[in-house]
């Protein structure tokens, strides 16, 4: 037995077809598709014929529409009235809310400020151990005394001790 080959016909492309074939999502418009076909049969006018306007193939919409027609009228809720309807919902004992969230230590490292202006710090002072963003920061951390440097790192919590 020989083996059977399917045959398979092409049919010529149209226009319409033609635009489906290229990959659109969606179909053209009526207009559009109508002013193509118009394009596509002749493209010599002549004299006697007019010229197909777009607005005369255009269909009407209704005024509603845009991003306006899905819409809904929404009342907004100021804090007190989030608040007393929280208060009022069934919440359990073992809930999450804001005080309670359990969550996993960060895996970014921490970020270090500045103990004098607060900036973002790149450096520390070997000898004090504070934190500085710049050299004036710098100059102005070897001038200050030892109890206030050790003010400094109590407020950062820092356990260091400075000689």
């Amino acid at each position: 037995m020989a083996s059977q080959i399917p045959i398979i016909v092409k049919t010529p492309l149209t226009v319409a077809s033609s635009v489906a074939f290229r990959g659109k999502k969606r179909p053209g418009s009526p207009a559009v598709s109508a002013a193509q076909q118009s394009a596509g049969s002749s493209s010599k006018k002549k004299k006697g014929q007019p010229a197909a306007t777009p607005a005369a193939t255009q269909t009407q919409h209704s005024g509603i529409g845009g991003a306006a027609a899905g819409k809904k009228n929404r009342t907004w809720k100021n804090l007190k009235q989030i608040l007393a309807l929280e208060r009022t919902l069934p919440w359990k004992l073992n809930d999450p809310n804001y005080y309670s969230i359990d969550a996993p230590p960060s895996l970014k490292p921490a970020k270090k400020y500045s103990d004098i202006s607060g900036l973002p710090a790149n450096y520390t002072d070997p000898q004090t151990k504070l934190r500085f963003t710049s050299s004036e920061e710098f100059s102005y951390i070897r001038l200050l005394p030892t109890d206030v440097v050790t003010g400094y790192l109590a407020l950062r919590k820092a356990t260091c001790i400075v000689p």
